[in-house]
């Protein structure tokens, strides 16, 4: 037996040869380390990853006008569809519970803004004449102050801010001509995102179901599973955003109505609007509340309205967000973070309202699309158990030969 070891080691390295040739891998391959071929593998595959993510958001970025309100139909189609469906169930025509939502939706909407409009003109006028009188006791403490600075000297700035306004007057009138041209793309963006909301509600799984058609017939099914998946989790998220900035416009509003502070109604809306924007959104929302009691009612009143803005957001970290959010969607709060930085940076306010949502959507539809199938597991372990038996087969075969 001993003569033959040379030849059974010869034909195992040419075997072994024949294997790597057979993978593709040369010698120059094999002369690079393990580690090494891994990192390149890894390296190009990231690389390609990265390129098709920038080749997106550059296409988002272009298209920004028609993306924007298309995503923005799509948070409120995922607030209204289930109103819609319900209405359906109950035998009304598709197109009539269509209506109906977007007319009730376009009353309460149309409602509060002219409400919360009228409170504001009327509540401005009280601001200003406050604002006015804080402009004054700011220069009679400048000048009788510890300061000790002179009319002359306050006079002086005055000049000097009028000068400054008059000097960049141009670029005050591009801005405003800037501002007109953004007026006209909201308008655009608000008759696009009206009209994709109305396709949405009457037929948006008919549209879903024929966008699914370009994958493969086999990975069809798992993709709009994946997609319902997403839209259940928009749907939890968006209810549950309306429920969490509703109870903060109610909690601060109500404080700051009975502090008397001028435009609570105005300022509790923008805390509601502040509220989709998570984490950040009611804090900035709070801090022009707490600026405006600072400049109406003094410093008194704007450590209250402080406290009570830090408790109403203590009421939403620790009970709202766990009962509500936690129920719709589970994302780490360092997801939401990076999410609303990422949205901020690359489509400012809108995508910092429209980063957390997508994120949540994405999460639903890729922990679907990555589940694994029970038919091919059991068809995987089928397949693994035949091996088995068959190397145990040529295992007990080549032990009778020898």
């Amino acid at each position: 037996m001993r003569p033959l070891f040379p030849e059974i080691r010869g034909l195992r390295e040419a075997g072994r040869y024949a294997v790597g040739m057979s993978a593709g891998v040369s010698d120059a391959d094999q002369a690079v380390s393990p580690l090494v071929r891994r990192a390149a593998a890894w390296s190009w595959r990231l690389l390609v990853i990265f390129a098709v993510i920038f080749a997106l958001l550059w296409l988002f970025k272009r298209l920004e006008v028609i993306f924007v309100p298309v995503l923005l139909a799509t948070m409120v189609a995922a607030l209204l569809m289930p109103a819609v469906d319900f209405i359906d169930r109950r035998g009304v025509p598709r197109g009539v519970a269509v209506a109906l939502m977007l007319l009730s939706g376009f009353a309460v909407v149309g409602g509060i803004l002219t409400f919360v409009v009228s409170q504001f003109v009327d509540g401005v006028p009280a601001l200003a004449e406050q604002v006015g009188h804080s402009i004054e006791g700011v220069g009679n403490w400048l000048a009788n102050g510890p300061l000790h600075v002179s009319n002359e000297q306050i006079e002086q700035a005055r000049e000097s801010a009028l000068e400054a306004l008059r000097n960049n007057q141009e670029k005050l009138t591009s801005g405003a001509l800037a501002t007109a041209g953004t007026l006209t793309e909201i308008v655009t963006g608000a008759l696009l995102m009206f009209f994709t909301l109305i396709f949405l509600l009457h037929g948006g799984r008919n549209i879903f179901a024929f966008i699914t058609k370009v994958f493969p017939a086999h990975v069809q099914p798992r993709v709009r599973d994946a997609g319902r998946a997403g839209f259940r989790s928009l749907i939890g998220y968006v209810r549950a955003t309306f429920l969490v900035a509703l109870v903060d416009a109610v909690g601060i509003g109500t404080g700051l109505a009975i502090m008397g502070i001028p435009l609570a109604l105005p300022l509790a809306s923008l805390v509601f609007l502040g509220a989709f924007i998570p984490l950040v959104g009611a804090v900035i929302a709070g801090f022009v509340a707490v600026i405006v009691a600072l400049i109406a009612k003094g410093l008194i009143f704007a450590l209250i309205t402080l406290g009570l803005i830090v408790a109403v957001q203590q009421l939403e970290g620790h009970v709202l967000q766990p009962l509500v959010m936690g129920r719709a969607v589970s994302i780490h709060p360092l997801a939401v973070v990076l999410a609303i930085a990422a949205g901020g940076v690359s489509a400012g306010i809108v995508g910092a309202l429209l980063a957390v949502p997508a994120v949540a959507f994405l999460n639903s539809a890729t922990r679907v699309l990555l589940a694994r199938d029970p038919a091919a597991e059991e068809a995987e372990q089928a397949t693994g158990d035949e091996a088995v038996i068959a190397a145990k087969a040529d295992d007990v075969g080549d032990a009778r030969k020898d």
